[in-house]
């Protein structure tokens, strides 16, 4: 963890600007091939990403509420861009992201924060790995030179023919290129399992593409390259007076809505996340939706990609020893500098070598440890809320995955809809605060809990009372649990007492 990024931010923007600066560096390194390879497995030219990148580090770097989490281009909305841009075409992105922002802005300005915070872990960690899966079997036909499929399915009945297409006795550009794509993913794999502590923050992906890029250079092999334009500014054309017209369409509104959703609820994952990587200044949820509407929206002007934060960035950030938002604007500005003074390099990476990091990215979401942890500590029905989540964004498209386990996260209430009252009352015990919660602890009183539990002052004591809770839910359950493992990590007192069974579910979870 990282200390005195509380103070950073109430003692002036530049006290930390060398910590900041250095971390900037390495979120640039992590960030560039992200941005275009994302923008390649969306299906728009890499600079679309790149631009998105550069709007996430200097307007919503400044704007955060979350100050070092870092925004831009983001493996979870990629496959719907994909789909959405191969049924209606790039020109209709643009005005469906200025809604989309728009909605995000309103939600901010309501407050509407917390109800993101209250989707259940099953259902985002569900879309995360089925959004993974696609990436995988999408990008693996990158690696061989080759467009992807319409859909996920099509995708997967397709790979045995890739692969029996293959020639190894006359190596041509597809076999080339599939070498190159395996070559970047053994180099991140190798140096993330023997990367030496010196050069710890040195990101595996970086190193993949420099490999592969090399050596196509080196060798001149004929595979395929990404494209950017010769200036950047091209990237950025304003709209014309036609440009909201696509939104007449009302199939593209419920796109904008279904886009704002999954990006809030993705960037409130995020930052949450990072707040349980630092002992600073915690996340202004609100602030950090209004924020990512007016990224959205720029991105929208500009008709670039969706951005959401992103918790590799992010993580990268934290590790790297940043204390401000300077480092996630910073790195904005080192995209920008690099694409419009050098983009002859970018020139000569091969699209197999985007394909493999995009693999490797895609296969850390399918985390089998989450649905493991979920059945372990809370039973069958959240472990069901993922897998129904999972297998339906894997087969017919991600909007009808979440909304399905949403569903299914609202049975959860069925045994105790007759008494879903929950009250959270506070009280002072000497030096000690009490919270003393009563009722069923469910998703729906959730935003009431956080807003209680992140009041409290961080030098009190405290006593978590659960004694009348007669129910506590998988999600109220985790976000209670990292909450008191936060407070003990920094060596604040905190106790909790209830029955049996809500201690265990509190215990294991």
């Amino acid at each position: 963890m990282t200390s005195g990024t509380a103070q950073a931010e109430g003692s002036g923007p530049f006290r930390f600007l060398m910590r900041d600066f250095t971390a900037s560096i390495v979120v640039f390194l992590v960030a560039m091939p992200l941005c275009m390879g994302i923008a390649i497995a969306s299906g728009v030219p890499p600079e679309k990403g790149l631009v998105t990148g550069i709007i996430g580090g200097l307007v919503v770097g400044l704007l955060a509420g979350s100050p070092l989490q870092v925004s831009g281009p983001a493996a979870g909305l990629a496959v719907i861009v994909f789909e959405f841009v191969r049924d209606n075409g790039l020109s209709a992105l643009g005005p469906v992201l200025v809604l989309a922002g728009a909605l995000q802005f309103v939600a901010g300005v309501a407050r509407l924060g917390g109800v993101f915070r209250a989707i259940s872990p099953a259902v985002v960690h569900g879309m995360l790995a089925g959004i993974g899966a696609l990436i995988v079997i999408g990008q693996f036909h990158i690696l061989f030179d080759a467009k992807p499929q319409s859909n996920g399915i099509d995708n997967l009945a397709m790979m045995p023919a890739r692969v029996l297409g293959l020639t190894p006795f006359d190596l041509r550009s597809t076999e080339l290129a599939l070498m190159l794509g395996l070559l970047t993913i053994a180099t991140m794999l190798v140096w993330e399992k023997a990367k030496p502590k010196s050069l710890g923050l040195l990101p595996g992906a970086l190193l993949g593409v420099l490999a592969a890029t090399g050596v196509a250079w080196g060798l001149d092999l004929e595979v395929a390259r990404i494209s950017v334009p010769d200036s950047i500014g091209a990237a950025f054309a304003l709209p014309d007076g036609n440009f909201l017209r696509p939104l007449a369409n009302g199939s593209l509104i419920v796109s904008a809505i279904a886009i704002a959703f999954i990006a809030s609820a993705e960037t409130l994952l995020s930052a949450a996340a990072v707040d349980r990587m630092h002992d600073g200044v915690r996340t202004d949820y609100n602030k950090e939706l209004r924020a990512q509407g007016v990224g959205n929206l720029l991105c929208g002007v500009v008709n670039a990609l969706p951005m959401t934060g992103v918790i590799v960035r992010s993580s990268a950030n934290v590790q790297a020893g940043a204390m401000t938002r300077w480092s996630a604007v910073m790195h904005g500005a080192w995209i920008l500098g690099f694409v419009a003074l050098l983009p002859f390099i970018l020139r000569e990476v091969p699209m197999a070598a985007l394909g493999g990091v995009l693999v490797v990215t895609g296969w850390k979401l399918v985390s089998l440890k989450h649905v493991r942890h979920l059945f372990k500590v809370h039973g069958y029905m959240p472990a069901l809320i993922w897998t129904a989540t999972f297998v339906l964004v894997v087969t017919t498209d991600l909007l009808t995955g979440v909304l399905t386990g949403l569903a299914l996260s609202a049975l959860e209430l069925l045994p105790h809809v007759r008494n879903l009252r929950f009250r959270v009352g506070e009280k002072a015990v000497g030096e000690t605060v009490k919270l003393e919660l009563e009722g069923a602890a469910t998703f729906i009183g959730l935003a009431r809990l956080t807003n209680a539990l992140e009041q409290v002052p961080p030098s009190k004591p405290v006593h978590v009372d659960l004694d009348r809770v007669h129910a506590i839910d998988h999600t109220t359950a985790e976000m209670l649990t990292e909450w008191v493992s936060r407070r003990k990590l920094r060596g604040e007192e905190v106790r909790l007492t209830g029955p049996e069974p809500i201690m265990r579910s509190l215990a294991l979870a």
